[in-house]
């Protein structure tokens, strides 16, 4: 490896969710990052790089393998051909790794009494304390479902950040823990009108990503609203099911339910 390369590798990495340097040895150059706990050690071979990570996020590999099939893969590291490459793959990294369990419940606590400390003396218990607890909460989720799927609503694509809303599929009150509440497969980014409908329980998802749509919306406001069964989640990840299936459980103990 020049210094050529190696300076490309590194300013790579400042762009795309790795602006720390921590090893560099004669054919690679391990990154790092203050946001997340992923390293990425980067190695030159021909015109392209061989990309290992180190983590300790169980779900982080599956959801690179599911977000870049066609990324070769040579013993346990990702290969790709181009700079244009490196950039996705340690930008969509990055993400991942602020956004996956249990990123969000480790600056939760430090944050809510950042946000306490702020407020005056004696309100420790009150009211005013759980709804701090409450927003600094969803402001968390919030931001780990931006990170998790990229700016865009989970079934539509759009991106623009202000008709985004982060759903819940087991309810904040029904969770038994904040690692339930703030992790990132309990819910799905979605635009206002699917957020008000996931939210009151009148859609919902199945096991493989389908929308489901209760019978007790009428036809004419679906159309009106754009939605209909033929729509579907982006991409489901094995441990948002559970979620569902919480989710679908009260979707169907609604009452009269079934696809449009």
């Amino acid at each position: 490896m020049n210094s050529l390369q190696r300076a490309l590798i590194e300013k790579n990495g400042t762009d795309n969710g790795f602006e720390h340097t921590l090893v560099v040895e004669v054919g690679s150059v391990t990154l790092a990052s203050a946001r997340h706990p992923t390293c990425a050690t980067v190695t030159v071979f021909g015109s392209g790089f061989d990309i290992n990570f180190i983590s300790g996020i169980a779900s982080l590999l599956p959801e690179l393998i599911r977000t870049f099939p066609a990324v070769q893969q040579v013993g346990g590291e990702f290969r790709v051909t181009s700079e244009a490459a490196l950039a996705s793959l340690l930008r969509r990294t990055a993400s991942l790794s602020i956004a996956l369990p249990s990123q969000a419940a480790a600056g939760y606590s430090r944050a809510v009494a950042e946000a306490l400390s702020a407020l005056p003396d004696g309100l420790a218990g009150t009211e005013i304390e759980r709804l701090v607890r409450l927003r600094v909460g969803q402001q968390k989720f919030r931001d780990a479902l931006l990170e998790y799927w990229g700016c865009s609503c989970a079934v539509t694509g759009v991106a623009l950040p202000e008709v985004l809303r982060a759903s819940h599929a087991k309810p904040w009150a029904e969770c038994p823990s904040d690692a339930e509440r703030l992790d990132v497969f309990n819910g799905f980014l979605l635009t206002a009108n699917l957020d008000a409908l996931f939210d009151r329980f009148l859609i919902s998802f199945d096991d493989q990503g389908g929308l489901l749509i209760s019978s007790r919306i009428p036809v004419a406001d679906l159309q009106q609203l754009g939605i209909h069964s033929g729509m579907r989640l982006r991409w489901l990840a094995a441990e948002h099911r559970k979620y569902l299936c919480f989710h679908r459980s009260i979707y169907e103990s609604c009452g009269e339910v079934g696809e449009v």
